[in-house]
């Protein structure tokens, strides 16, 4: 997510928006490059993302993004920040498999996780998306157009359009990819109004999407109330590695959860504590949550935006 994005402290946060974007595929006479992957566990493929702000240097890389290769079929979750990581990853894929892709899954609306959609919409892939994404879309689509072709250029924003999801999820949905099916849920508003989660019930992994980070510092574009009754529920699926939506790879997940959680719950009661004493948002958004600051990277980047968030939220109690 670029910088661009912290001009919207002020606006409401309870709804989330998604954006699936096309870019043209690059020619036949241009060889695209394969995107750097590593094997979660067997069949299940993850490029980790850089723990930056959206750039034209980095092409929008920032987001964890991957791959679950069935006996029959490939499923996409996410595809990253530009056209030209969408087609890094695709060539990434067509160096393991020549399996249809099936499914192109959006774990939620941000668009450092689905800039790079459009490579794949030649593919016949079916795009799935949280039951919201439609209103998303709508909402917020524009401005995130403007923003990134000012901010990472004309070259990687070049011939876009919003694609809706053609599957949406309300509740609980699974895809079967040939001897490998994968239970998606669609959550309550938490980290955005449109988060969804991917489990591969073979090898027991989790694609969280950005309702778990690690490193990276939470960001809170939805509610933080939800996000906090979220996490008690995410804590009882049965995963044997988390792939986050930022950060290295979970392998303790409870560990994962606690942090985010006391990063959450200390931004909680500091947003109280200052709306109980009379304190303007200004100076919420440059105290609340600095416990935390030496805890998470981009901190300064996010965190007085939490902050705008959690006391739009909380002082309404």
């Amino acid at each position: 997510m670029a910088k661009a994005l912290k001009s919207m402290a002020t606006m409401s946060l309870a709804s989330a928006v998604t954006l699936c974007i096309v870019s043209f595929p690059a020619s036949p006479q241009q060889p695209t490059e394969s995107l750097v992957m590593s094997e979660a566990a067997a069949g299940v493929f993850m490029h980790t993302g850089a723990l930056a702000l959206m750039t034209h240097e980095n092409e929008g890389g920032i987001a964890n993004i991957g791959f679950v290769i069935g006996n029959d079929a490939v499923a996409v979750i996410d595809t990253g920040g530009s056209g030209r990581e969408g087609r890094k990853l695709l060539a990434a894929i067509r160096a393991r498999t020549e399996n249809p892709i099936r499914y192109v899954i959006s774990t939620h609306a941000h668009p450092d996780h689905v800039f790079g959609h459009a490579v794949f919409e030649n593919e016949g892939a079916v795009f799935v998306g949280h039951r919201n994404m439609p209103r998303a879309l709508a909402m917020r689509g524009q401005f995130y157009l403007d923003a990134y072709r000012r901010s990472m250029g004309h070259e990687l924003m070049a011939d876009v359009k919003i694609i809706p999801p053609t599957q949406l999820v309300a509740d609980e949905v699974k895809l079967d990819l040939g001897g490998r099916r994968l239970a998606l849920k669609a959550w309550p508003t938490a980290h955005t109004d449109n988060d969804l989660t991917v489990l591969d019930e073979v090898t027991g992994t989790l694609f969280a999407g950005d309702l778990a980070v690690t490193k990276h510092v939470p960001v809170l574009d939805g509610s933080i109330l939800g996000w906090l009754a979220v996490m008690d529920e995410l804590a009882q699926i049965p995963a044997k590695r988390v792939l986050p939506g930022h950060g290295p790879v979970v392998d303790d997940w409870q560990d994962a959860l606690e942090n985010q959680r006391r990063y959450l719950e200390r931004l909680a009661k500091d947003v109280r504590g200052l709306i109980s004493r009379g304190a303007t948002l200004a100076v919420a958004a440059r105290s609340a949550g600095l416990a935390e600051k030496d805890r998470w990277s981009l901190f300064e980047d996010y965190n007085a935006r939490n902050a705008t968030a959690a006391f739009a939220e909380l002082e309404w109690e």
